[in-house]
């Protein structure tokens, strides 16, 4: 996404860090450690003065990080592997997921967050956190009809962005509530009154929002076919008139309900980052990525039309090495994350 947001100086060098939550330094920490040479990302090339860019506008700039349209992530939940006992585990975990081919790690957001041994993990290993997961809003609901409950998922968002900051990341995924919490008005308005109150913590914090489409029974017909539109969740997005609210769109999730190709076209450029997993309509489940019934071609074709450049993140069943290794090359089958923009729309014309 590139919204329409005006440039800011950064204070200090931990908001410059914390913007650059897509490239391998994560923390001034690592940033002192590796020493890293003035960032190309930085106009005047020293952290805080000048024009630094904004997540979106880095997408732009893939060809100094990336090769690929698309780099992979996969949530940290998956990596099932390395020794929970020593010092710092995710150092084993991140190098696992590094080796496999991933770019980045998605961690669950919580209380009990170790966000200094993330933030050390991903400056030995170079596995970029490049954005996390609320852990609480299954359980905790933004639209519960209980008033304490919704207040104690404001909470949690709110702690939920700061620790997302302090990662180095910059986008939260959020399932913004459950249709099952009242009336399709009611949900909707406690959602919306959720988010849009985070909002100027979020610009804040410089993390964006991002709604992921999951069945929630909220801006779809959870009992309906599978020509339903994104268009209700598209205006969900912009009833915020704002670009720090966005969607995490899952390729896979809607499937059952809707052409993916087309939901991709609708939301557009409110897409900040995309998961992806399988889905078999034949058989009624989700699936490997690969193993599914979805037409991946005409996914990659939409993608190259709405020219989406970014981060795609791999949420389907663990394990250890080979195993990611194995859904790592599943991704590339279906997206051809490593190929550019350009050859994406040549082979897709």
């Amino acid at each position: 996404m590139r919204p329409d947001q005006p440039t800011r100086s950064l204070s200090n060098r931990r908001q410059f860090l914390r913007r650059l939550g897509i490239t391998s330094a994560v923390g001034y920490a690592a940033y002192l450690a590796h020493q890293v040479s003035p960032s190309p990302l930085s106009v005047n090339g020293l952290p805080g003065q000048g024009r630094t860019l904004w997540a979106e506008e880095l997408s732009e700039s893939k060809a100094e990080t990336s090769t690929g349209y698309l780099k992979q992530s996969l949530k940290a939940g998956m990596i099932r592997a390395g020794k929970s006992n020593a010092a710092n585990p995710w150092i084993e975990r991140f190098r696992i997921a590094k080796d496999a081919g991933f770019e980045g790690v998605e961690p669950n957001t919580s209380p009990g967050m170790d966000v200094k041994a993330m933030v050390a993990a991903s400056a030995e290993t170079g596995l970029t956190i490049d954005g996390t997961v609320g852990g609480y809003h299954w359980g905790t609901t933004h639209t519960s009809p209980d008033a304490a409950t919704r207040k104690k998922a404001q909470q949690l968002l709110e702690e939920s962005l700061q620790q997302t900051a302090d990662l180095g990341a910059n986008t939260f995924l959020i399932v913004p509530g459950h249709g099952k919490d009242g009336t399709a008005e009611e949900v909707r308005q406690r959602a919306f009154e959720a988010l849009d109150r985070a909002v100027p913590l979020a610009e804040k914090l410089g993390v964006k929002i991002l709604i992921e489409n999951v069945w929630n029974h909220f801006l779809y017909d959870h009992g309906g076919d599978e020509k339903q539109s994104a268009q209700p969740l598209a205006d969900f997005v912009d009833s915020f008139n704002t670009s720090w609210i966005g969607v995490q769109f899952d390729l896979g999730n809607h499937w059952k309900y809707g052409d993916v190709a087309e939901w991709v076209k609708t939301l557009g450029h409110r897409i900040g980052k995309l998961d992806i997993k399988g889905f078999s309509r034949e058989q009624g489940r989700f699936t490997d990525v690969t193993e599914g019934d979805i037409d991946w071609a005409s996914v990659r074709k939409a993608l190259a039309e709405i020219k989406f450049e970014g981060w795609v993140a791999a949420e389907v069943g663990g394990g250890d090495a080979e195993r990611l290794k194995k859904i790592h090359g599943q991704i590339e089958t279906a997206l051809h994350c490593s190929k550019s923009l350009s050859q994406i729309k040549a082979e897709t014309a």
